[in-house]
């Protein structure tokens, strides 16, 4: 693997920090994060920001079937080049934003669900992990690389600080772990802060499942909302269709102390006032 910097010098390129390009340097890193991700040859991976190829190349030489997207088409004809030299023939590489990308059509085209991987710039990690929650139908699992702060933010249990509206939806329908944080010095240019390699594999089955997902999506950022607030007065905040005796009333019968905020409650009691929720608009609806 060449260094980001010589490849960009020769290509006469540069970081661009608008994209929040931070390229991988040390290539035995990659390669363990590329073991981290149990990618073998029964996988059809997509990788999310192939950049300069550092993962690309390691994880390329598992597979037969490889999707990389870059949405900077100054770096794809590097990246192409790149792998044309490492014999990496069969590695597709598309220029495109992650965000509007139909991953149902990509693992259609594969044939089967995919594994994701990638180093996510920070400005748009949070979009990714929830088109991800929302494609999670074609996806098997995903080793991604974040921020160390969001990592922490997306694994945080209730009571934590950091415990939010993403923590509650991901960990709804995924099980998280850790793989390893990572050193701002493995990156040029060198961010200001570390990173964490995180696991994320989506359940096959959900217990409790929520009869209403969209509901579920909306109680959480109405709870989270205004989350300095008791849950009685964030549920009728305004972003669902109760007022405060209606929020009372709903928490009441979901056993939950309406005192209470929402960074305390688990993710069984958000799935569980998000039905009561529904069964006491629907019979709202028939008066």
């Amino acid at each position: 693997m060449t260094s980001p910097q010589t490849l960009l010098t020769a290509w006469n390129l540069h970081a661009r920090k608008e994209l929040g390009q931070n390229f991988l340097r040390e290539p035995s890193l990659a390669e363990k994060i590329v073991d981290l991700a149990g990618i073998d040859q029964s996988d059809a991976v997509l990788e999310i920001g192939a950049g300069l190829g550092a993962m690309t190349i390691p994880a390329g030489r598992r597979t037969g079937k490889f999707l990389a997207v870059e949405k900077d088409r100054q770096l794809v004809p590097l990246l192409r080049a790149e792998l044309l030299a490492h014999g990496l023939e069969h590695v597709q590489v598309r220029e495109h934003n992650i965000l509007t990308l139909d991953l149902a059509q990509v693992a259609q085209d594969f044939g089967q669900s995919l594994t994701v991987i990638g180093n996510l710039p920070y400005n748009i990690s949070s979009q990714v992990v929830v088109k991800l929650i929302q494609e999670r139908a074609v996806v098997r699992r995903a080793v991604l690389m974040f921020q160390k702060e969001l990592a922490d933010r997306l694994c945080a249990p209730p009571g934590n600080r950091t415990y939010g509206r993403l923590s509650v939806i991901l960990q709804y329908c995924a099980d998280l772990s850790v793989l390893r944080d990572v050193k701002a010095e493995m990156f040029y240019p060198k961010p200001k802060v570390g990173s964490s390699v995180l696991g994320i594999t989506f359940k096959s089955h959900i217990d409790p499942a929520v009869g209403d997902e969209a509901l579920f999506v909306r109680v959480v950022q109405a709870a989270f909302g205004q989350r300095r607030k008791t849950l009685r007065n964030a549920l009728s905040g305004g972003l669902l269709p109760l007022d405060n005796a209606g929020a009372l009333a709903v928490l009441e019968q979901a056993g939950i102390d309406p005192r209470r905020r929402a960074e305390t409650l688990a993710v069984g009691e958000f799935v569980q006032l998000t039905d009561v929720i529904a069964r006491y608009l629907n019979a709202r609806r028939a008066l």
